[in-house]
C-alpha cells in the first residue's frame, strides 16, 4: 500500500514536470514549440511515457490550460475579489486572468487557440463559469441548475475569451477590454 502511494506521487510529479515543460516551451514559441519529443526531453521522460500520459499534443495543451486555471483558482482563493458588487467582482476575476495570461503572451495565444481549434474536450468554459459564479454570486452548489446566473456566468466567460483574442491580435488594449467587460457584467449580472 505504501509503495502504491509513492508510485502515485511519483506519477503525479512526472505529469506535473511534463505539463510545466510544455508550458515553458509554449511560452517561448507558442503551440508550435510544444513538439512532443522536445517536451519529453525537457521533462526528462521517455517519449513513450509522455504519450502514455498525453496521447496527443492537444491533450497536452488542454492539460496546460487546466494548470493555468488551477493557478488562477488558487490565486482567487488566496486573495478573493474585494469589490462590492457582483459585476465588479466578476470583472476583477477576469482581469486578473487577463493579466496572468498576458505575462506570457505566446502561451496565452497557444492556450486560446487550442480552446478554439481543439477537438479534445476541455472543461475550460465550465471552470471559468463556476469561478465567476462563485466570486460574483456565492457557492455554485447553492445556485440551482435553472438559475439564470449560471447562463450569465457562462456568457460572460465566453465574452472574455473573445476579448482575449482581440487583445492577442493587437486589436484592443487591456483597458478597453476591462471597460467593455465592466459594461457587459453590469448589464448581465445582478446582485441577489
Amino acid at each position: 500500500m505504501a509503495g502504491q502511494g509513492a508510485r502515485s506521487r511519483s506519477q503525479h510529479q512526472r505529469r506535473k514536470r511534463i505539463v510545466q515543460a510544455a508550458a515553458a516551451l509554449a511560452s517561448r514559441g507558442g503551440i508550435e514549440a510544444m513538439q512532443m519529443r522536445t517536451v519529453s526531453e525537457r521533462a526528462g521522460v521517455a517519449l513513450g511515457t509522455l504519450y502514455r500520459y498525453f496521447p496527443s499534443k492537444m491533450d497536452l495543451v488542454v492539460a496546460v490550460v487546466s494548470e493555468e486555471l488551477d493557478l488562477l483558482e488558487g490565486s482567487i482563493e488566496r486573495r478573493p475579489p474585494r469589490a462590492g458588487s457582483a459585476p465588479d467582482r466578476a470583472v476583477e476575476v477576469l482581469m486578473r486572468a487577463t493579466r496572468g495570461l498576458m505575462r506570457e503572451p505566446e502561451l496565452a495565444e497557444a492556450l486560446i487557440r487550442s480552446l478554439l481549434l481543439s477537438d479534445v474536450k476541455t472543461d475550460f468554459g465550465e471552470r471559468m463559469s463556476e469561478l465567476l459564479l462563485r466570486t460574483a454570486s456565492g457557492p455554485p452548489e447553492d445556485i440551482s441548475a435553472e438559475d439564470p446566473r449560471r447562463l450569465v456566468a457562462r456568457a460572460l466567460s465566453g465574452i472574455w475569451t473573445m476579448e482575449m483574442i482581440e487583445l492577442l491580435r493587437g486589436n484592443a488594449t487591456a483597458e478597453e477590454i476591462q471597460s467593455r467587460l465592466e459594461i457587459t457584467a453590469a448589464r448581465l449580472l445582478i446582485d441577489p
